[in-house]
């Protein structure tokens, strides 16, 4: 055994002078050795690609990944030596002074290292090295906990009552007690060990809880998987250099040495991680078939693709040709989602009388992207704080609707009923995309009060539902304008598009009435073939590949839109609040452009795309503050059915006369603002 462990130190020593890190471990003593202090304990970070150890020594390599404990200690071992030899720290004594943290780039590709809650049983006995994936869904504040300590015998005569020979450091899983204690006693003597405070290493801890990414679906509105699966937490411990290396709602792989960890009666499964990677999202590299035929039926017009889209998407909860302004939108909404800052986002405001069918379109829209939630009734759409539950006594930030939905959709249901502080709240994170978690110092044990600002990468839906008896009904209404009293107005400018969605009318109704019966009797049945050619699973690759799509503005589209705001803020105004027209209003602009563009799978907005936006958004303006001088009519983006092919063109002439009449308009009102125009 002696001489297997020695040719795993030379073989050790071999592959830290290949891979660079001997060199770093030099790098890393001299920073020990500059300060001139006396250390108990001195930590270093080792990086092991188990393919390359493997490949030198297939016993060494065995041995990390299996015994990652005890191979800490073959490096230990090395460093040593070396330090002694090259005379690296003066300050080093002894050899358990040095602390080895082995981090793995990658563990091998096979089920054995896989290690995920959702499965059964769960081996946190094995002391190895595991992969596993999730979200934190929960983060506790930064700590403190003892890395190493060193402990002399009360017993002066005794040789241990000097030097560094009792050196206790953190192990995987271990507790506070099990490296700090008042009952240990000398090995020689057995006298007790007192430890020598001012030797104390402390580091930083933080707790996080995690879950599989396999909740999400569980936390949608309506899905087709039918499959079963069990939802648990595991807690993960991020130590010294790795703490504040999670973000709340993001999704992780980790490599860590799972644990048990003791709280009085209580035992916890936990994860001491090793090396954290962040999962960035892929999107299918094309489209369907089915969609890249209909892109090539409809190229001779920047318009019809997305209307035949709206048109047929959903056909599984309301018949093709209804509601399509608002599953147009829908479809907007739903590209312009991503998880960087600073994106351009896309809520939604639908005020109806047909809450039922509505629900189940927006429930049914949330399950095409990976972060659609349904945020559940009676509890916190924004992040809490609450008490850590392992008995540190520190506060935690639990993540909530709105943070696990980053990337994605948070679907906050019925507006009227959250109460005057929610909808506060809700205003204020539209309008800044963050929330601030404030957490008391004195009720958490810290000296001093902490802010936390959390951003919140996702857009918004919810609804309102206009039959409710809770309106207030006023006489002195514009032209076009809604009774908006039940919701604050500066709430309803928070969100991007205020759609009307009335209940269709009776040509309209049959069909709905229909569809609903046949769902009811057959509810498993495809009542259209169109359902068929253009599947769900083809919607959720088509909204992923569009969604990342790079676009950007062309002269002309940013001419009409800049144009169109302009005269707007000069047409939408009065003596006393000065222009009714919002300051995001711009923003909403270009956020409807790019997502008519990219729903187009163009990388180039155009004029057409511009028009669209500007359709949309004066409609929701026009439900808002009235009608304005470019009088547009109540349904523009739809104003008759779309069954064929003439139906479509007669669609582009009239979108194509709305074009020339927003010219005239911005001509008109616009202060000095010049647009190309097809004749010119």
């Amino acid at each position: 055994m002696h001489r297997e462990i020695q040719k795993m130190r030379e073989v050790a020593l071999v592959y830290m002078d290949r891979s660079g890190g001997l060199q770093k471990f030099v790098q890393d003593c001299k920073k020990y050795s500059d300060s001139k202090q006396s250390y108990a304990v001195y930590r270093f970070i080792i990086s092991i690609n188990p393919s390359d150890i493997a490949e030198l020594d297939a016993t060494l390599g065995n041995f990390i990944l299996h015994n990652p404990i005890q191979a800490a200690q073959i490096f230990q071992s090395v460093c040593f030596i070396a330090i002694k030899t090259l005379s690296l720290i003066e300050q080093l004594q002894t050899e358990a002074q040095i602390s080895i943290l082995l981090k793995p780039t990658h563990l091998p590709p096979l089920p054995s290292y896989v290690l995920s809650l959702a499965a059964f049983p769960f081996n946190y006995t094995s002391q190895r090295f595991y992969m596993s994936e999730g979200i934190a869904i929960a983060m506790g504040i930064v700590t403190k906990y003892t890395q190493g300590a060193r402990f002399l015998c009360t017993e002066e005569t005794c040789q241990f009552s000097k030097g560094f020979r009792y050196i206790r450091v953190h192990r995987p899983g271990a507790t506070e007690s099990a490296t700090v204690r008042n009952d240990f006693v000398c090995g020689l003597c057995s006298s007790p060990l007192q430890e020598d405070v001012k030797f104390r290493v402390l580091g930083d801890k933080q707790i996080v809880e995690m879950i599989d990414a396999k909740v999400l679906n569980a936390l949608k509105g309506y899905s087709n998987d039918k499959s079963h699966f069990r939802i648990q937490t595991f807690t993960v411990f991020l130590r010294d250099e790795l703490a504040n290396k999670m973000k709340i709602g993001n999704h992780y792989k980790i490599i860590g040495i799972p644990a048990c960890v003791q709280n009085g009666l209580q035992a916890t499964a936990c994860i001491e991680i090793n090396s954290i990677q962040l999962c960035q999202p892929s999107g299918p590299s094309s489209v369907s078939d089915n969609f890249k035929y209909l892109l090539s039926l409809t190229a001779s017009s920047c318009w019809r693709f997305t209307a035949i889209l709206a048109n047929i998407f959903a056909s599984e909860v309301v018949p093709p040709g209804t509601y399509n302004t608002l599953k147009l939108a829908i479809l907007l909404s739903l590209v312009q989602t991503c998880e960087k800052e600073n994106a351009d986002y896309l809520d939604l405001l639908i005020v109806t009388t047909d809450t039922l069918v509505i629900d189940r379109l927006l429930n049914y829209s949330l399950c095409l992207l990976p972060r659609g939630i349904r945020h559940p009734p009676y509890s916190d759409i924004f992040p809490s704080v609450s008490k850590d539950k392992h008995g540190t006594g520190s506060a935690s930030i639990q993540a909530c609707s709105a943070v696990l939905a980053k990337g994605g959709i948070c679907y906050i249901g019925d507006l009227a009923s959250y109460k005057k502080d929610k909808l506060e709240l809700l205003q204020s994170v539209l309008e800044s995309r963050t929330t601030t978690v404030f957490i008391p110092g004195k009720k958490y044990g810290e000296e001093a009060d902490q802010q936390v600002t959390i951003s919140l990468q996702t857009n918004f839906w919810s609804y309102v539902d206009s039959s409710s008896k809770k309106h207030i009904q006023k006489d002195n209404f514009l032209i076009g304008q809604m009774d908006m009293s039940l919701i604050p107005p500066n709430l309803v400018d928070g969100f991007g598009l205020l759609i009307h969605n009335e209940f269709p009318l009776c040509q309209q109704s049959s069909p709905l009435v229909h569809h609903i019966l046949k769902k009811a009797m057959h509810p498993e049945a495809m009542l259209y073939e169109v359902s068929q050619q253009f599947r769900m699973q083809d919607y959720e690759e088509f909204i992923s590949f569009a969604k990342n799509l790079h676009v950007e503005l062309s002269p002309e589209a940013e001419s009409l839109i800049q144009g169109y705001y302009l005269a707007s803020r000069r047409v939408r105004r009065d003596s006393i609040h000065g222009s009714t027209l919002s300051a995001s209003a711009l923003k909403i602009l270009i956020s409807l452009s790019k997502a008519h563009a990219k729903l187009s799978l163009r990388e180039k907005v155009l004029q057409e795309d511009a028009l669209i936006a500007i359709l949309f958004l004066e409609s929701s303006l026009t439900l808002k503050h009235g009608k304005s001088a470019l009088c547009i009519a109540p349904n523009p983006l739809f104003p008759l059915d779309l069954s064929d092919e003439n139906s479509l063109q007669q669609r582009d002439s009239y979108l194509m006369q709305c074009h020339h009449q927003l010219l005239k308009f911005i001509g008109a009102y616009g202060p000095g603002i010049h647009i190309n125009t097809n004749e010119e």
